[in-house]
């Protein structure tokens, strides 16, 4: 069966007569004729009454009538989506990234986009790399690390990890506390594939020392509500909840950070389209968290 053949049925169909089809589908009237014949061979079936010299639908032509226009509208629904991705555009968007970057970073960006954007889906990636998410379905990746050739990135910022105090805490206001001195607390950290908590893990380890207490929240905003409670010093890249106050952690004149790197596949059609939001993604952070 060919689509051509189920065109030509509807048109026959909607004109009432074989020269009103022919005229619209701009083919002969033996032509389309032949066609139509082809179709009935490849159904199985019937579809015109064709007495008294005329075509007329049958009972199996009317019943199957709208099934072929739903098959000619999701043809044409699907050339249109091809060629919308031909020209490098996007309809839909799925973007992963720790759930901490899709709190505070990827959602109030997607408020910002206007409705000629694609529309954006969000999927958590902790304790995934960006090749593993885009391998796992993903258009635009965000973590920590560069993911190796065939794929492209573009690094979005540098963000602190905060100790969290409340305010009545002796440190609240120093602006930022030692490393050495943070350990020596009781601390709220996330799970270990969290980005934050293998940033702490990281400069624990460099500095030789380890942790007296930490306590494992489920996540930033449980970490700071049990910061809040005072349970311990929380330790998030977040922002800030419950009232409490960031301090930066110092690892010597430079303080915790963690790095954020978009990443996406180069090879497709909208690979443009990719970094061109990564760029809007990068310049957007930049206002949003200046310095």
């Amino acid at each position: 069966m060919q689509l051509r053949h189920v065109r030509y049925f509807v048109a026959t169909a909607d004109a009432g007569s074989v020269s009103g089809a022919a005229a619209r589908v701009h083919v002969t009237q033996p032509a389309l004729s032949r066609q139509l014949r082809q179709l009935e061979q490849d159904l199985g079936v019937t579809l015109f009454d064709r007495s008294a010299g005329r075509l007329a639908l049958n009972r199996t032509g009317r019943a199957l009538l709208p099934g072929a226009r739903r098959l000619l509208d999701a043809a044409d629904a699907l050339q249109a989506s091809a060629a919308f991705h031909g020209s490098g555009r996007l309809e839909r968007l799925t973007i992963a990234a720790p759930t901490v970057t899709l709190t505070d970073v990827v959602s109030p960006f997607v408020a910002t986009m206007s409705t000629d954007d694609p529309v954006v889906d969000a999927r958590a990636g902790d304790g995934l790399d960006p090749a593993e998410m885009l391998r796992g379905g993903a258009d635009l990746a965000i973590g920590t690390q560069r993911p190796p050739p065939p794929y492209a990135a573009r690094e979005l910022a540098v963000l602190p990890v905060w100790a969290y105090v409340p305010a009545s805490d002796p440190w609240a206001e120093r602006g930022r506390v030692p490393l050495a001195e943070l350990l020596e607390r009781p601390l709220v950290g996330l799970p270990s594939t969290f980005t934050a908590r293998e940033a702490l893990d990281a400069a624990a380890v460099a500095h030789g020392s380890s942790y007296t207490a930490l306590v494992e929240a489920a996540n930033g905003t449980i970490a700071q509500a049990l910061a809040a409670a005072g349970r311990g010093v929380a330790v998030v890249s977040d922002d800030p909840r419950f009232d409490l106050v960031p301090l930066a952690i110092d690892l010597g004149g430079e303080p915790l950070t963690i790095r954020l790197v978009a990443a996406w596949d180069p090879r497709g059609d909208s690979a443009a389209a990719l970094a061109g939001l990564a760029e809007r993604l990068r310049t957007w952070i930049a206002h949003r968290y200046p310095g």
